[in-house]
């Protein structure tokens, strides 16, 4: 019964992925790197580790999308259909707020109420990371990665003089 629920996710996602990019991306622009450069990028480095996720999970890039795939590793959040509605539970925890990501958690639910405690702790998590959810990680590809990793996880702390 899963698989079924999966698949119509699949055909749903397929149907509202080129809208998305449409509507709520039109003013990005793709990256300027393919998945090769991003192999060649040095070995600890965001785009290095960007490009061994595409070629791990036979991925292509997206275009206008390639942010969504650092916030997977960034986020260690899988690529699963449940894991890639607990990612938009953590960006929403993370302060990111849409139409679509909102119709993204609200039919994910109703279709995978099983991960509800996933869901759930992937959005306490967004709330305890630095927000992230609107950088523009192309211009981080050559940063160390764990340094990256690590400053997002770690939530801002207010400071009283």
């Amino acid at each position: 019964m899963k698989k079924i629920r999966v698949q119509f996710l699949l055909f749903v996602y397929n149907k509202t992925q080129k809208l998305y990019r449409k509507y709520f991306k039109k003013k990005k622009r793709q990256w300027q790197f393919n998945e090769t450069q991003l192999l060649e990028f040095r070995e600890d480095s965001l785009g290095r580790k960007l490009g061994e996720f595409y070629h791990k999970h036979g991925f292509s890039m997206i275009p206008k999308m390639e942010n969504h795939d650092v916030h997977h590793l960034i986020t260690d959040c899988g690529t699963n259909f449940e894991d890639e509605i607990a990612m938009q539970y953590l960006l929403l925890g993370n302060g990111k707020l849409n139409a679509h990501l909102l119709a993204a958690i609200v039919l994910g639910t109703l279709i995978l109420p099983e991960y509800m405690k996933t869901y759930l702790n992937a959005y306490r998590k967004g709330q305890n990371m630095r927000a992230f959810y609107e950088w523009d990680f192309e211009g981080l590809l050559w940063q160390n990665f764990e340094h990256l990793k690590d400053f997002i996880q770690q939530k801002e702390s207010v400071v009283l003089h």
